[in-house]
């Protein structure tokens, strides 16, 4: 009872907004980028591997397409020091998409709904119970999200399916490990600085607090991770995020759940 009372209460510490549109760290959204425009992507994984001392460094690039206000494209490469600790290896790719199908909006504040999909492929060797097509298993995911924004708060929650199929030079999934999951997601931040608007020029700050979830099925094992972070919006177009992500508790093998995120994005509108 007392993780549940948790869970609740850090969310509500954590709820963030933004005036125009939210933006979150380890999930998405159910508002999509600007039409028409594209965006590059970097994320850095620095993560504590928890049976040896060494640090597991994973980068994934992004290549974003905003197709109209509904649509929105990512594809995606996965590159790591998994394989190899002393150089990076790609390990694989995967496309991410997401439409949104439902919008109420008025003056500061809106209430959206879209789904998504992403499929991928991987080459690396299958080292944890986690389910993750993000990185580290090759296969696919499907689900909805859901997200409110009132002025400079909004909440959002999402919940997806996930399969894993064997990854690619042999690396099979055991006989006795699961291939399904059902994950979950329960995100919040605040919008911080500044506190008036006086131009697109103003670099915006952002804290959040996200709760991140996943059962596999239908075995039944678990974990939640709590990730908070903090957010930099410069010219209305860059942004760069800076978040920790921690287990709290769980009793699925996982290799590595705690770790750092450095990500940097850059949005160019109209070009399409």
């Amino acid at each position: 009872m007392l993780r549940y009372k948790l869970f609740v209460l850090l969310v509500v510490v954590g709820a963030y907004g933004a005036s125009a549109q939210e933006l979150f760290v380890q999930t998405e959204p159910a508002s999509n980028m600007p039409a028409k425009s594209v965006g590059v992507r970097l994320s850095n994984w620095m993560m504590d591997e928890q049976a040896t001392a060494r640090v597991n460094y994973h980068l994934i690039p992004e290549l974003m397409w905003g197709v109209n206000k509904y649509l929105m494209i990512h594809a995606e490469g996965f590159v790591s020091n998994r394989i190899n600790t002393n150089a990076l290896v790609v390990e694989g790719g995967g496309l991410y998409a997401k439409y949104r199908f439902y919008s109420r909006d008025a003056v500061k504040r809106h209430f959206r709904m879209a789904v998504f999909g992403r499929v991928s492929v991987n080459n690396a060797d299958i080292h944890q119970e986690e389910i993750q097509t993000n990185g580290h298993n090759s296969g696919y995911q499907i689900g909805g999200i859901a997200t409110s924004l009132l002025h400079k708060t909004a909440i959002s929650g999402s919940v997806y399916y996930h399969h894993a199929l064997n990854n690619l030079n042999s690396n099979e999934i055991p006989a006795t490990a699961e291939r399904s999951a059902i994950n979950y997601s329960l995100s919040g931040g605040r919008l911080m600085l500044p506190k008036s608007y006086t131009g697109y020029g103003q670099v915006n700050m952002n804290i959040m607090m996200e709760v991140l979830g996943q059962v596999l099925a239908p075995g039944g094992k678990q974990y939640m991770d709590l990730a908070p972070s903090v957010q930099f919006i410069f010219n209305s177009q860059t942004r760069v995020d800076i978040g920790y992500k921690y287990e709290l508790f769980g009793n699925m093998l996982r290799t590595a759940p705690n770790g750092f995120i450095l990500r940097v994005e850059h949005l160019l509108f109209n070009v399409l």
